[in-house]
């Protein structure tokens, strides 16, 4: 499994969806090692189908010649209405597609993605000052009910 932290620290995420990928047999192996990197990575609707861009899988070690592209673009599959929904929302509100986790699911590989709307810097400082302080009422509450 591999997760995109970093997102929920730069995003607020509204909505998710699981997502179903096409990919290719060398991908699926690299992924089972968990050697992929959403850094940078988003989706993108176009047309009728939705994108995922900027995901890194790297290389199967064993592979040969015929080895994927890490960089390459990789469908999401989603219901009609989900697609929908998603170019809805990016149009008319500027929001974006994030990828956050990967995982396998009755060995089909699935993606998480969020939609999500950019965080401003005051907006990640103040929600890593409402975590500190909910972090503090949870040590005193313990402690106390230690004593």
């Amino acid at each position: 499994m591999v997760t995109n932290r970093k997102a929920r620290h730069d995003f607020e995420i509204l909505e998710t969806y699981e997502a179903g990928l096409v990919l290719r047999g060398t991908e699926v192996k690299s992924l089972r090692e968990g050697k992929a990197n959403f850094k940078d990575s988003y989706a993108r609707v176009e047309g009728s189908e939705v994108w995922l861009v900027g995901c890194h899988i790297s290389p199967y070690h064993h592979g040969t010649h015929a080895n994927h592209d890490p960089e390459r673009k990789r469908k999401l599959l989603l219901h009609r209405s989900e697609i929908n929904r998603l170019m809805g929302k990016t149009l008319e509100r500027g929001l974006t597609i994030v990828p956050l986790r990967l995982y396998f699911k009755g060995g089909r590989a699935k993606l998480e993605v969020g939609l999500a709307r950019g965080r401003k810097l005051r907006d990640k400082r103040r929600v890593l000052r409402e975590r500190e302080a909910r972090r503090e009422m949870d040590r005193a509450v313990r402690a106390r009910l230690r004593q």
